[in-house]
């Protein structure tokens, strides 16, 4: 049974948003650098979290999974720059 074109174009952007996410997945886990270990946890478990929601929403919701590498780098990028700001932190 043949799909639908704009079904499978679906599919294949959300595969691409979490490989992008896997990509990013470096970079939180690399935070330790500048980062304190209860900051690192922090990062580490909404990175989970996302990539979670984005294995889950895959099937059910493919065009739901696009935003959220968008989301993670935001998180990640202003989380760190705010710890900087803010609070010190210093590689």
């Amino acid at each position: 049974m043949p799909r639908d074109a704009r079904t499978v174009a679906k599919y294949v952007v959300a595969g691409l948003a979490l490989a992008a996410m896997l990509a990013l997945a470096p970079f939180f886990l690399a935070s330790g650098l500048m980062a304190p270990g209860w900051a690192v946890g922090i990062f580490i478990a909404v990175w989970l979290l996302l990539f979670g929601l984005g294995c889950f929403w895959i099937r059910r919701k493919p065009l739901w999974v696009i935003p959220l590498p968008l989301i993670a780098l935001v998180f990640w990028y202003g989380g760190m720059n705010a710890g900087a700001a803010w609070l010190g932190w210093t590689p």
